[in-house]
Parts: C-alpha cells; sequence; structure tokens
C-alpha cells in the first residue's frame, strides 16, 4: 500500500506545558484509521500539529513522502488535507451554498477516492444540504452544521480527511447518517484519520487504531486485535 502520512516522534506543547511526548503513527493510501482516548490526552494536539496550527517542537510528519511540519496551514491544505474541526466552525452568516462554494478547490493530484468533489456532488452526498441550501449556517441543526462541515471539508478535494470529535453531541439517529456517510467515503477510497468517542462505532470500518494517554501512543492494532482487548477501551477509553 501506498503510504501518505506518517508521523515520527511528533512532541508540541502549549508554552511550558508539554502535551506530546514522541506520538508515533501513519496512514496508507484508502485507509481509514482512529486516534483514541479521553479528552486532554492529545488527540486533538495531534490533530492541530498535522495542520500547522500549533508548532511541533521536535519530531517529523511527512504528507506524500513531503515534510509539511514547517509549513503554513495553507500550504498544507493545498497539497490534499481537509479538516473537519472540533465544534464544526461552519460561518454562520453564510448560507449552505456559499460556506461549500467559500473553501471549493481543484484536486491536488489524483486521490484514488473516484471523481472530484463538486456542489452537486456534495449535493448528492447530502440531499439534506441541498434542501437548506439558502439557509444561514447559523440556521442549521447541529446534525446539518456537521454535514456541512464535512461538505466543507470535501469541496476542498483532500486525499485525507480528517475528522476531529466526528460525532459529538448529535443525537443517535443523526451519528448513524454521519457514520454511514464516512464508510461510504472509505469505499470510495478517500483516507480519513477519525477522533470520536464511540468506539464500536468505529470498529465497524475502520482499519486501525491509536489509542493516546497522556500524549503517548500506549497501544495500536487493527479493529479485530481492538476488539479482542476489552481491557485496553476499559482502561484508556472508559469514563
Amino acid at each position: 500500500m501506498t503510504n501518505l502520512l506518517k508521523v515520527q516522534d511528533l512532541q508540541a506543547a502549549y508554552g511550558h506545558a508539554q502535551a506530546l511526548f514522541g506520538v508515533s503513527f501513519e496512514i496508507n493510501q484508502g485507509e481509514a484509521i482512529t486516534l483514541l482516548g479521553r479528552n486532554g490526552m492529545g488527540r486533538s494536539t495531534t490533530i492541530k500539529c498535522l495542520f500547522g496550527l500549533l508548532p511541533v517542537m521536535a519530531g517529523s510528519i511527512s504528507f506524500c513522502g513531503q515534510q509539511i511540519n514547517k509549513l503554513p496551514s495553507y500550504s498544507i491544505a493545498r497539497l490534499g488535507l481537509g479538516l473537519v474541526p472540533e465544534g464544526r466552525q461552519v460561518f454562520p452568516n453564510l448560507t449552505v451554498e456559499e460556506n461549500l462554494v467559500a473553501t471549493a478547490r481543484a484536486p491536488a493530484r489524483a486521490s484514488g477516492a473516484g471523481s472530484a468533489w463538486t456542489l452537486k456532488r456534495v449535493y448528492g452526498f447530502f440531499p439534506r444540504l441541498q434542501e437548506r441550501r439558502n439557509n444561514l449556517g447559523s440556521q442549521l441543526s447541529g446534525g446539518e452544521q456537521q454535514m456541512l462541515a464535512i461538505g466543507r471539508a470535501l469541496m476542498t478535494n483532500p486525499q485525507l480527511l480528517v475528522l476531529d470529535e466526528a460525532t459529538e453531541g448529535l443525537a443517535p439517529i443523526i451519528r448513524a447518517e454521519i457514520w454511514a456517510a464516512l464508510k461510504e467515503l472509505k469505499h470510495e477510497g478517500l483516507s480519513q484519520i477519525i477522533i470520536d468517542k464511540n468506539v464500536r462505532a468505529l470498529l465497524d470500518f475502520t482499519d486501525r487504531h491509536y489509542v493516546l494517554e497522556k500524549g503517548q501512543v500506549v497501544w495500536q492494532g487493527d479493529s479485530k486485535a481492538l476488539q479482542s482487548a476489552p481491557h485496553v477501551i476499559e482502561q484508556y477509553l472508559g469514563v
């Protein structure tokens, strides 16, 4: 398999408080992986480093063989990384369609994930967005905002889609819709990194998992291995 992203010995801090202590993981083309752990264990910090939103103290991040840990955020996005941020962060004063068009760009290179994402394709993928296309972002439900956040990221035509807290705060029926959408994207070959607390749902379609505890990877393995390790789920993911 073609290696897409490789993170090695990543260290990062907020001021004098170190948050990551040598995090390493990788993802290949077409894979879906997860970063698991309780709140405050380094998952979102890792994502910030991937996108140049937090400086890297030590270690390296390579995407398609290119070192990116010293690049500005806009350059990283142009290479083909798409982010669905925690809290959705849609533009509240723009319509659904304006939110989508604002981020649209052609693919940086062949993504291996089917045809390019256009407004028409996003509307086909999330019909509810087409129904609400003239509504402001602030007028959408939480589930609709999450669909919009995913659609907005897809409009950048990413090679790698990163979702930070993919279904946080959503009703079970909406979570199921989001999981079905991510599963379809995986089927189409779009690589994904997913952060979420719903471990059982993730096991259904993701390939490998990395569990973080206090800024370090303390367990890694495929879905079958995690399913067979209830002690890992209890020790590092249980509330």
